[in-house]
């Protein structure tokens, strides 16, 4: 942090005039929309993939948006003109790609790997904004031969736009995981972005100062353009891929499925053996909360589900399942016999290979009357 006598030289320095190529600005808003849309569409339809898949997908979309801001704020930047020679800070330019990335990765990890409540969803876009603030005065402060000086209130406005509209941008996205929500997404996430660079701008003026010793070797807006151009054909090239997906038929499902309304339509994946599996619900006897994922018991089996107790119960009540306690759901045609003492219950099985399930206060009535159980009715002991 520069000292107060610092700050205030720099004060009394006349600020430099600048302004922005029109068409490098309009590309850098192309470049977010792109990245916006890439990195939302790679995390579609998670819950049908396996751990390893769904990890991979959470790495690549981070590296999507987290690379889009960098590339936004720099084609931005080579857009900038000044009435000096500058320089960037090739070290300083590199950590602010790899934070924005990094900060993008935690709220995408919130989002897939924890319970998707209304609360994680205003973390992870506020996660989100602060990732695009952090990167954009990072990326600022790489600049030699030049330096940027902030007013108070652009700061706080590039805060306000960034924090605000990335809630929104992710919970329009992730509120209901339609195509028509990623897309309103994309545009919501590119808005903050591009918004959130701009404004920052014009709360900035920038003092020409004496070349001084730098954190790492310097770069030209020639070698800063290279570096620029390929991100951005690795942006462009992903839009493409993920964009196909769109246009063949059956890819193109939201991630919540709620007009299914038969049993044999839908498919639990599984993983057995390192391996991916398919089970029908008629085959499943019942579902046990395992942290954020859940166990899956057949008659003979236990796999392990990518699908948190959340995902299941979306997914099995329509199918027939009961939901007995908040951590377990059982399939009624494959309950042997229910036993209620005073104020709660359990679900027996014909097998000892399935553990009872335990029915909570809340629940027994219900289940009760879908067993088609007397009240004060109990089996053997």
């Amino acid at each position: 942090m520069p000292s107060a006598r610092v700050l205030g030289i720099f004060a009394d320095m006349e600020s430099l005039s600048f302004s922005h190529n029109i068409l490098l600005v309009v590309m850098s808003c192309i470049v977010a929309l792109a990245a916006g849309f890439t990195g939302l569409s790679l995390t579609r339809n998670l819950s049908q993939k396996s751990l390893i898949q769904k990890k991979l997908s959470v790495a690549l979309a981070s590296i999507a948006l987290g690379g889009g801001i960098w590339s936004m704020h720099f084609v931005a930047m080579l857009g900038l003109q000044l009435p000096v020679l500058f320089y960037y800070d090739a070290a300083i330019t590199l950590i602010s790609a790899l934070v924005a990335i990094l900060i993008v990765g935690a709220a995408l990890i919130l989002l897939h790997f924890m319970e998707r409540t209304r609360g994680i969803i205003v973390t992870a876009g506020a996660i989100v904004g602060i990732g695009i603030l952090v990167m954009h005065y990072i990326g600022m402060a790489g600049l030699e031969l030049c330096r940027a000086i902030y007013t108070p209130f652009g700061i706080v406005i590039s805060s306000i736009v960034a924090i605000g509209f990335c809630i929104f941008a992710f919970a329009v996205a992730y509120g209901q995981r339609t195509n028509r929500n990623i897309f309103r997404g994309t545009v919501c996430f590119a808005a903050a972005v591009c918004t959130v660079h701009f404004s920052a701008m014009a709360g900035t003026r920038f003092v020409a100062v004496p070349r001084t010793t730098e954190f790492g070797p310097s770069m030209s807006n020639e070698i800063l353009a290279l570096g620029v151009i390929f991100s951005s054909f690795v942006i462009f090239g992903a839009f493409l891929w993920v964009s196909i997906t769109y246009l063949v038929p059956g890819t193109a499902e939201p991630e919540t499925a709620p007009d299914i309304p038969h049993k044999a339509r839908l498919q639990i994946p599984c993983e057995r053996d390192g391996g991916k599996v398919f089970v029908a619900p008629e085959d499943i006897a019942l579902v046990r909360a395992d942290g954020h994922y859940t166990q899956i018991y057949t008659q003979h089996d236990r796999l392990f589900c990518v699908w948190p107790i959340t995902e299941a119960t979306k997914r099995l009540l329509p199918a027939g399942f009961l939901q007995t306690h908040r951590s377990y759901l059982v399939n009624p045609d494959k309950v042997f016999r229910f036993e209620r003492g005073k104020d709660k219950g359990r679900c027996i099985f014909d097998t000892d290979d399935l553990p009872p399930v335990p029915v909570s206060r809340s629940k027994l009535q219900a289940v009760q009357n879908a067993l088609s159980v007397q009240d004060g009715a109990t089996g053997a002991a």
